[in-house]
C-alpha cells in the first residue's frame, strides 16, 4: 500500500474510533481501540514499540516508546490534550529521526472533530 493510502486508512480508523468513543478517555483506551481498528482493516500494527537510544558508547535499551508503528514504517503518536505544543512536534520528529522512519502522524483524540487533531509529518 502506498504511503498516502496508508495514512488515509490510519486517519480513517482514528475517525471511526473517535466517532464511537468521543473525546474524554485516556490515551491508553484510544491506543488499544485504534490498534484493534487498524488490525481488522488488515494493517500490521505494533504497540508501544521500545526503541533504543545510543549515546556515545552507551546503548539505552528503552530510550523511548512509539505508541503505534504501522506497517513497520509509519509512526503514530497519540495524545489527549487541549492543544498540540512544540514539545509534541519535537517528540514525533525525534522518534522518526532516531528510528529512521520517514512518515508520522500525531493524533489528538481530545478534539471535538478529530480531523482538527491530526498532523502529518514527513522527515
Amino acid at each position: 500500500m502506498k504511503d498516502n493510502n496508508l495514512t488515509s486508512e490510519i486517519i480513517g480508523g482514528a475517525i471511526e474510533v473517535h466517532r464511537a468513543l468521543g473525546p474524554g478517555l485516556l490515551e491508553s483506551a484510544y491506543n488499544e481501540c485504534l490498534a484493534y481498528e487498524l488490525e481488522i482493516r488488515g494493517l500490521s500494527v505494533q504497540r508501544e514499540v521500545a526503541m533504543p537510544i545510543i549515546y556515545k558508547e552507551v546503548e539505552l535499551d528503552h530510550g523511548y516508546r512509539i505508541d503505534l508503528l504501522i506497517e513497520e514504517r509509519i509512526v503514530v503518536e497519540l495524545k489527549v490534550v487541549e492543544n498540540f505544543t512544540d514539545v509534541h512536534t519535537a517528540q514525533i520528529l525525534t522518534y522518526m529521526k532516531l528510528g529512521g522512519f520517514d512518515l508520522g502522524l500525531l493524533i489528538n483524540f481530545h478534539e471535538k472533530l478529530l480531523k482538527n487533531g491530526v498532523k502529518r509529518f514527513v522527515f
